[in-house]
């Protein structure tokens, strides 16, 4: 069983820039694949990247590409999102999850956290 809470969310700036942190509880993290993944109002949940056991291997939606950037430090049981050049089409809620495997689709994911906000104004 893995727990997941997500926090560095909030309201900022087009353009501005927003680190997402997500802390697992238990002491096999590092044996878990995480991704980010959010959910704008009236919108299916979508991929936005995923980072390996160790932190060697990203992938991210073209969407993101070059703007974040994933890191994980397994040591902290913590993954983050480093979130720069923020546009409105940005803002969602943002969930960490965890997956034994590697995969861009919310059914791969066996653990979520409840999410946090980000709202980007024009």
């Amino acid at each position: 069983q893995v727990q997941l809470v997500e926090s560095g969310g909030g309201l900022v700036q087009a353009g501005g820039s927003l680190r997402l942190s997500c802390v697992a509880s238990g002491r096999t993290f590092s044996s878990y694949v995480m991704g980010w993944f959010r959910q704008a109002p009236g919108k299916e949940r979508e991929f936005v990247v995923v980072i390996s056991r160790s932190g060697g291997s990203t992938y991210y939606a073209d969407s993101v590409k070059g703007r974040f950037t994933i890191s994980r430090d397994n040591a902290k049981n913590t993954v983050y999102l480093q979130m720069n050049s923020l546009k409105p089409e940005d803002t969602a809620v943002y969930y960490c999850a965890a997956s034994s495997k590697v995969g861009i689709v919310t059914r791969e994911y066996d653990y979520w956290g409840q999410g946090t906000q980000v709202t980007v104004s024009s």
